[in-house]
């Protein structure tokens, strides 16, 4: 099993990134799917996820308007894409599967995003 981050990186306040995160090694489609990002000294948590079959999104509050999750099956991808983004999004960001039926659960190893000027 591999989830593998790509797309961080270093950007200026009010720019955007695209995270994108490859899964593979199990049945990507029966797993929903989530961002999530640890910033140095806080608690890892959760910025925004998906349904297995897409369509049902939820966000923390801190990013809802400025960040979309999205999902590709055919390619075994979920992206992250950022816009508006804020020097405390600075954080890790971490793909995360999550099968709620048989409680399998995998992440990737994260991706530094830093917004800075």
């Amino acid at each position: 099993v591999q989830l593998v981050e790509s797309g961080g990186g270093l950007v200026q306040p009010g720019g955007s990134l695209g995270l994108s995160c490859a899964a593979s090694g199990f049945t990507f489609s029966n797993y929903a799917m989530s961002w999530y990002r640890q910033a140095v000294g806080k608690e890892r948590e959760l910025v925004a996820r998906i349904a297995s079959r897409g369509g049902v999104t939820d966000y923390v509050d801190s990013v809802k308007g400025r960040f979309t999750i999205s999902r590709d099956n055919a390619k075994n991808t979920v992206y992250l894409q950022m816009n508006s983004l804020k020097p405390e999004d600075t954080a890790v960001y971490y793909c995360n599967a999550n099968n709620y039926y048989t409680r399998a659960q995998y992440w990737g190893q994260g991706t530094q995003v830093t917004v800075s000027s």
